[in-house]
C-alpha cells in the first residue's frame, strides 16, 4: 500500500528524493551536460511550487515524489520520481492521482510536464496514463531532447 502525502518543498525526504532524481537525470544525461548540450535541471522557486508530495512504502520508506509549479496559465508536474527499486511496484499510480486531485483543486483543466528523449520508461508511462504529447513549450526549447506531455483532467463529479 503506497501512502502520498503533501508535504512542504523543504521537507527533507523530498529534498533526499529530488536529489537522488538529479543524480540519475545528471548520469543519463551526462556526455550532452558535459558538452553544454543539455541544461541540467533548473532551479525552481519555492514561490512557484504549489504542492508537493512524497509517497511513502507501507513501512514508511519515502519511495516516490511530485510537485506542482505554476508555469505562465499552466500547472506543470515537477521532479516526478521513483526510486530505482520501487518502479513497477505501484508506485506512480498514487503519485500521478494526487497529481491530478490537486490540480483540480486549484481549478486547473490540464497538467503539463517536461521529460526527455532517454527517458522513454518517462514517456511510455505517461502515454499509458493518457498523457498526449504537445509541441514543446517555453523554456525547455532551448532544452535538447525535450518531450512536453500534457493531461487534460476530467472535470471533478
Amino acid at each position: 500500500m503506497i501512502k502520498v502525502s503533501a508535504v512542504r518543498w523543504d521537507d527533507p525526504e523530498a529534498v533526499a528524493l529530488r536529489s537522488a532524481m538529479g543524480a540519475e537525470m545528471n548520469e543519463r544525461y551526462a556526455d550532452l551536460i558535459a558538452t553544454g548540450g543539455e541544461r541540467q535541471a533548473e532551479a525552481l522557486a519555492v514561490t512557484e511550487v504549489l504542492a508537493t508530495a512524497v509517497a511513502h512504502a507501507e513501512d514508511g520508506t519515502p519511495v516516490g515524489h511530485a510537485a506542482l509549479r505554476l508555469l505562465r496559465d499552466d500547472l506543470e508536474l515537477k521532479r516526478m520520481y521513483v526510486v530505482p527499486e520501487y518502479r513497477g511496484r505501484g508506485v506512480t499510480g498514487p503519485l500521478l492521482a494526487w497529481v491530478e486531485e490537486t490540480a483540480r483543486e486549484h481549478g486547473f483543466g490540464r497538467v503539463v510536464l517536461h521529460t526527455g528523449e532517454r527517458q522513454p520508461d518517462a514517456i511510455r508511462l505517461y502515454e499509458r496514463e493518457g498523457w498526449t504529447r504537445v509541441p514543446v513549450f517555453p523554456p525547455y526549447d532551448l532544452v535538447d531532447l525535450s518531450v512536453c506531455m500534457e493531461k487534460r483532467l476530467a472535470k471533478k463529479s
